[in-house]
C-alpha cells in the first residue's frame, strides 16, 4: 500500500501497530467511562491476534499507580512497559519499534488520559511522520470537557479520529481476508456505542 493511501487514512496490517496507553486500575475512580475504554481495549487486543498486529502497552509509573487493570487481557501483547514520561513514545518503545516494525506507517492509539498521555503520544508519533488514528470510543479523561477538546485537537493536528469498528474494518479490507469471521464476530459482539464515541464529537 502506498504512503499516500496511508496519509489518507487507509490501513495496512503489516505497517500498523496498536498502542494502549495507561489503563491502570488505580485510575478507574477518576476516569469517565473507564469501563467503555476497557471494553474497546479488549476488542482491539483480541482482533490484533487475528490480524497479526503488535500491541504495545504502557503503564504510567507503576510504583505509584500499579499495573494495567486485570479486566484487560494482555495475553499476546508485544510489549508491556513502565514509563515515567507522559508520552508512550519513549526510548524503550522507539528501540522496540525499530526491531519489530521498521516500516511502521500507522499507529492506532487508545487509552487514558486523552488530554495528557494520549495527546503527548500522538504529538510524538506525528512528529516522526507516522499516521495516527485515535479511537474516540477508546479514550477518555477525568473531565469530559478535557476529552472532547483533546479529540478536537487531534483532528486539528491531522489525526484520524475514528472508532474501533472503523479501524478493524479498514484492516480487513474486504470479504476475502482470512480473519474476516473472527474479527466480524468481535465487532458484532461489541458494536460502537451511540452515547460514547464519535457520535458525541462536537467540532
Amino acid at each position: 500500500m502506498s504512503r499516500k493511501l496511508l496519509k489518507l487514512g487507509a490501513l495496512e496490517a503489516k505497517k500498523t501497530a496498536f498502542f494502549l496507553c495507561d489503563v491502570q486500575e488505580k485510575f478507574r475512580p477518576q476516569i469517565k467511562h473507564f469501563g467503555e475504554v476497557v471494553a474497546v481495549a479488549n476488542k482491539m487486543l483480541e482482533a490484533a491476534k487475528h490480524l497479526k498486529i503488535p500491541v504495545y502497552v504502557s503503564e504510567q509509573h507503576t510504583k505509584s499507580f500499579g499495573h494495567t487493570t486485570k479486566d484487560i487481557n494482555l495475553e499476546g501483547a508485544a510489549l508491556v512497559y513502565n514509563k515515567s514520561t507522559f508520552s508512550m513514545y519513549n526510548t524503550e518503545l522507539k528501540e522496540r519499534l525499530i526491531k519489530d516494525l521498521p516500516n511502521l506507517g500507522s499507529a492506532v492509539v487508545f487509552g487514558i488520559a486523552a488530554h495528557v498521555c494520549v495527546e503527548q503520544t500522538v504529538i510524538d508519533l506525528l512528529h516522526e511522520d507516522i499516521n495516527v488514528h485515535v479511537l474516540a470510543d477508546g479514550v477518555s479523561s477525568q473531565s469530559l470537557m478535557d476529552r472532547e477538546l483533546a479529540l478536537q485537537r487531534f483532528q486539528t493536528m491531522g489525526c484520524f479520529v475514528t472508532t474501533a469498528e472503523n479501524v478493524l474494518l479498514k484492516l480487513l479490507g474486504g470479504m476475502s481476508h482470512p480473519a474476516l469471521k473472527e474479527v466480524s464476530e468481535i465487532i458484532q459482539n461489541d458494536p460502537t456505542p451511540d452515547e460514547f464515541g464519535a457520535a458525541n464529537l462536537k467540532i
